[in-house]
């Protein structure tokens, strides 16, 4: 399993979320804290979502108290692995009840329905998680055609968006992670590691 890379600046992570997400793995994996108290001092705030369980009230309110602090926020959605999970209804669940997030990757499946990849909207980039370690392709015309309308959303949102928003707590990047494969834990470090420049 990866690991966060080597920290020269110790940053303040705080996670939250219904225990369903598995906070306490995912935190540990990043450095960050777990616990029922809001830090309104993070240089991070995650928030995990579990789309098999919704978003629980208590979450929702620590999301809407940090409004006030611009602290960067993130939305990391869990047990994509799950068949009756869907990391697409999890960001409209994040949109409804958190803000408007952004998703600069989609989630693509394997043969048997379990996610394998990552497509990066921008780059138009599959990064497949299936290999070890994970290898960077372009998408073919079928995926470039499926992920069209979502590439538009997203370029649309970050053209109004000035250089550095997520680092200033106005953008928040929505990520699908499996960390058992590794999915995603990549690029959650890479949002990480924006922090501590």
């Amino acid at each position: 399993m990866l690991t966060p890379s080597s920290d020269p600046r110790h940053l303040s992570l705080h996670l939250y979320g219904h225990p369903s997400a598995d906070p306490q793995q995912v935190a540990d994996l990043f450095g960050a804290h777990f616990g029922q108290t809001l830090h309104t001092d993070s240089d991070l705030a995650i928030f995990l979502i579990n789309p098999a369980a919704g978003v629980d009230q208590e979450t929702i309110e620590k999301w809407r108290a940090l409004d006030d602090f611009q602290i960067p926020r993130m939305v990391l959605v869990t047990n994509i692995q799950d068949q009756s999970a869907d990391f697409d209804d999890a960001v409209l669940l994040a949109k409804k009840v958190f803000d408007e997030v952004v998703t600069p990757y989609l989630v693509l499946h394997g043969d048997d329905g379990l996610p394998i990849a990552l497509i990066d909207l921008v780059a138009l980039e599959i990064i497949d998680y299936s290999t070890n370690p994970p290898t960077n392709r372009q998408c073919d015309e079928e995926h470039r055609v499926l992920v069209e309308e979502f590439r538009s959303e997203y370029l649309s949102h970050i053209e109004i968006m000035d250089k550095g928003s997520f680092e200033t707590g106005l953008l928040f990047p929505a990520i699908p992670i499996w960390p058992e494969r590794n999915l995603g834990i990549d690029i959650v470090q890479s949002y990480i590691d924006l922090l501590k420049n």
